[in-house]
């Protein structure tokens, strides 16, 4: 498994690669110098299970203002940096975790050099960044238009040139909203380096295409044993992110934690509003201190016994009442306006 082997970077007091879990990211989209909004989001994502925040810094009174944004959060902050290599520099000074930069981005190798002086002096890791939108002319005419292997040249350049300076406290990400080009570029990174690697399918798109992409690739990814951190990309709130994350991650057998929801996806037998009822219980079991719990929710009363025995405990709608389901085994029935509260009473007082 290629995650075993990557060297272990330190992120604030995160620790990804050698076989650490993979750790969720996810990225403010407020504007920085906003210590208020910036920090409320921040403390959100963590409630939701975010493990290391981004957030961009154009400009300096973003800079500045990330000592005080730190101040008032409990994980690693990474200060997004493009084109001006002061603010790289004046994010680490005001206590940023870690720094994601493109090298190619940010002036001369002098510029590069600048900042990799202040990561060193101060141990800070930075992320090398490349995105497929931002690949190289030469690059582009090499390998004939934009591919994973020019991708994955290009990063590694960048690499070198940090390297060449003497610097190896690096994590890579590569990035492509072209799913099976993203794939690909991983395989090929993953063989040829040792980093850590930030995976993400970039402007994957809204809570809906961009969930199915980043299911896709960052599935097919983690499963082959790439990848030490994560973000799903999304148009919308960032909190929707590490939710999704959460659930590649469950999905995959890389985290534990949490109540798992299965449901059906209803048919004409069904008699109660299985939708609404579905959505209910993912809501309601989302503050419910338990591990390893799967909950099922059937929509009739003919193949719900069945179709719950795998999971702990389920309900099954019928006409105006519904089932309550252990292991398998029909308790009781319970009216269908009873059916959520009292399988809330049943997990928090679960005994295992």
């Amino acid at each position: 498994m290629y995650r075993d082997h990557t060297r272990q970077v330190k992120i604030g007091d995160r620790v990804i690669g050698g076989g650490s879990p993979v750790l969720i990211q996810s990225m403010t989209n407020t504007r920085t110098e906003d210590v208020e909004a910036t920090a409320a989001q921040i403390l959100r994502l963590e409630e939701a299970g975010c493990d290391i925040i981004r957030s961009t810094v154009p400009n300096m009174e973003a800079a500045k203002a990330i000592g005080e944004i730190k101040k008032r959060i409990h994980i690693p902050l990474v200060a997004d940096i493009h084109f001006d290599y002061k603010m790289a520099i004046a994010a680490m000074e005001n206590g940023a975790d870690k720094i994601r930069i493109n090298p190619g981005n940010i002036g001369s190798k002098e510029n590069v050099a600048a900042v990799v002086s202040v990561a060193k002096e101060r141990n800070i890791p930075i992320r090398v960044g490349v995105n497929s939108g931002s690949l190289e002319r030469q690059l582009v005419e090499k390998y004939g238009g934009v591919t994973a292997e020019g991708i994955v040249e290009s990063a590694l350049d960048k690499v070198k040139m940090i390297e060449d300076l003497d610097y190896t406290n690096l994590v890579i990400s590569i990035k492509s909203s072209d799913v099976l080009m993203c794939i690909k570029a991983h395989e090929i990174l993953a063989e040829k380096t040792d980093y850590p690697l930030h995976v993400g399918i970039t402007e994957a798109g809204t809570l809906w295409s961009g969930n199915i992409k980043s299911s896709i690739g960052l599935g097919i990814i983690l499963y082959e044993g790439i990848g030490d951190t994560i973000r799903v990309s999304l148009t919308g709130d960032p909190v929707e992110e590490v939710r999704s994350a959460r659930l590649l991650l469950r999905t995959l057998g890389l985290r534990k934690g949490g109540i798992e929801v299965v449901s059906c996806p209803t048919c004409g037998r069904t008699k109660i509003d299985l939708i609404g009822l579905a959505n209910q219980v993912e809501a309601m079991v989302a503050d419910i201190p338990l591990d390893g719990i799967k909950v099922a929710v059937m929509g009739c009363a003919v193949n719900g016994p069945g179709e719950a025995r795998e999971a702990d405990i389920g309900i099954a709608g019928g006409v105006g009442e519904g089932l309550l389901i252990k292991k398998g085994e029909i308790i009781r029935k319970v009216p269908e306006e009873d059916l959520l509260s009292v399988l809330r009473d049943e997990l928090l007082h679960w005994e295992a």
